[in-house]
């Protein structure tokens, strides 16, 4: 069998391991090696106070940044090559599924999300709490609706980030795409931010992790926004195209605002951006409807996926 034939069934082993399963443990989750890996590395890389034009944080960050991107690269390729190439497809498209597994996750982002909306149920100090697990902004000042605003906001963004952008990348890569931007993506969640964060300043250290995340994102993020578009029938595309570009990432804004306009639900952020203004507030029930938008959508793509990996195989024998 072709090597795409050989992934189009390692990416079905792969999801059927997620939603099985979920994630493995931590002690053997390549994603926290890569956050740990970066947290030790960042710690020695960034400023710990405020400062001016800083090139030699950027630089020094950079540096970092493409020695810890080879270290989990360059084993993806090797362990890619050996199993191609001394295993039966069988064994080949199983190993490969096991390995692909920790580079996409939706089961836990779906049931962290659906956590949120139980929480509310008790009360609205636990729902800003569970909020708390999937954001980094400040939960506590949020009303349940907001709770649940950011909740789908967060949603719809890793739908894209923990799902559809790691498949992008591995049927452009193979394992070593994949393994590519879930560091960078994890970089970027680190890194990537434009002033203090755990005691260090990131404004320059972070330039880095936070363009090469957007570079890698931005044809997945589109991806998932029409994905996002066709699963709910809607017919405003140039509202999703107009709403897309309000958020300051190039990116994050089109799947939150294709799950605004799938929703009829207005998303905003207080003072940084609103999303479908003329949509309804979120309620409750919402994140549910969030939750089955977003799996038929991971449904749409994975055959897709697949589509184009056996379609590949079949053309080239």
């Amino acid at each position: 069998m072709q090597t795409s034939g050989i992934f189009a069934v390692a990416l079905l082993i792969a999801l059927a391991i997620d939603l099985r399963w979920g994630e493995p443990a931590a002690r053997w989750h390549p994603v926290v090696w890569m956050g740990r890996a970066l947290e030790h590395v960042g710690s020695v890389t960034a400023p710990t106070e405020p400062t001016g034009r800083d090139l030699r944080s950027f630089w020094r960050a950079a540096l970092g940044w493409s020695v810890l991107a080879l270290a989990f690269v360059v084993p993806a390729v090797l362990l890619q090559t050996f199993i191609l190439s001394h295993t039966p497809w069988w064994l080949a498209s199983a190993l490969l599924g096991v390995l692909i597994k920790p580079m996409l996750s939706w089961r836990m982002l779906r049931d962290e999300v659906m956590a949120v909306e139980n929480a509310l149920d008790r009360s609205l100090h636990e729902g800003q709490t569970q909020l708390g697990r999937l954001v980094s902004r400040d939960v506590h000042a949020l009303s349940a609706m907001q709770v649940r605003e950011s909740a789908i906001e967060s949603l719809a963004e890793n739908l894209n980030d923990s799902v559809v952008a790691p498949v992008f990348w591995l049927v452009v890569g193979g394992l070593p795409g994949m393994v590519l931007y879930r560091f960078a993506n994890t970089a970027d969640a680190m890194w990537g931010y434009p002033g203090m964060r755990g005691g260090r300043y990131w404004q320059w250290a972070g330039k880095w992790a936070a363009r090469a995340d957007d570079v890698l994102s931005w044809i997945p993020a589109r991806i998932t926004a029409v994905a996002l578009w066709l699963v709910s029938r809607c017919e405003r595309w140039d509202d999703l195209a107009r709403s897309a570009r309000r958020t300051p990432s190039p990116n994050s804004g089109w799947p939150m605002a294709a799950m605004a306009l799938a929703l009829d639900v207005c998303l905003s952020k207080p003072d940084v951006y609103v999303l479908h203004p003329d949509g309804q507030r979120a309620a409750p029930g919402d994140i549910a409807r969030a939750v089955a938008i977003a799996s038929r959508t991971l449904g749409c793509v994975m055959i897709a996926a697949v589509l184009f990996l056996v379609s590949t195989w079949v053309v080239r024998t």
